[in-house]
């Protein structure tokens, strides 16, 4: 089974053209997903959390905004959390491959937005990054509820540049060019794993 990383930079359309391989039928692992359902009400990080951030939870879930405010601008606190969230989602990420593998899919998608940050694209066999000109790339993301130029700043400062990603992909996406050009790469890419699944197999 071949695995293609998916990332990008804040606002570049990562999840839109992860969206674009769900619907053309191609198993897609959702890291944002995976953390939004261990922050929720019964998750498995919410106690954890709280227990290293006392007064982040509400009504049993984490509160987002409460943790954004404790670990935003300080590195010491980012790692603790990150010790405590990347175990549990490398647990759920595991587990994907392995149905998938069970399944006998030919190739899985990992939509993960801190792909290269977190030493992630050492198991992939292939990554596509999604970009888009920075003034795109603002607008997209000043246009998001409670979003400020602070947090947008704090957010770049944590990511590897998108030249830096670019750089080191296998394929690159803009998504500048409006619907119909990212369907028609990620179908071209969808097409070509395929391939080279078959060549592998044959």
């Amino acid at each position: 089974m071949i695995i293609l990383g998916l990332t990008g930079s804040i606002g570049m359309g990562k999840s839109a053209t992860a969206a674009l391989f769900q619907d053309a039928g191609v198993p897609v692992y959702d890291a944002d997903a995976s953390v939004h359902q261990l922050y929720g009400k019964g998750g498995a990080a919410v106690a954890p959390v709280e227990a290293a951030f006392p007064g982040v939870t509400s009504d049993g879930a984490i509160d987002r905004q409460r943790l954004r405010e404790r670990v935003l601008d300080d590195a010491a606190a980012m790692k603790r959390l990150e010790a405590i969230v990347h175990p549990l989602t490398g647990a759920a990420q595991h587990d994907f491959r392995a149905a998938a593998r069970e399944a006998g899919e030919p190739f899985v998608v990992l939509d993960i937005p801190l792909l290269y940050e977190t030493g992630g694209w050492q198991y992939c066999d292939y990554v596509l990054v999604v970009t888009a000109p920075p003034d795109v790339q603002r607008e997209r993301v000043m246009s998001r509820p409670d979003m400020t130029e602070a947090v947008f700043e704090s957010i770049l400062a944590r990511q590897v540049s998108d030249a830096d990603k670019r750089a080191r992909a296998d394929f690159i996406l803009s998504t500048a060019h409006g619907f119909e050009f990212a369907r028609d790469h990620v179908q071209a890419i969808i097409a070509l794993m395929i391939r080279k699944h078959e060549e592998l197999d044959s």
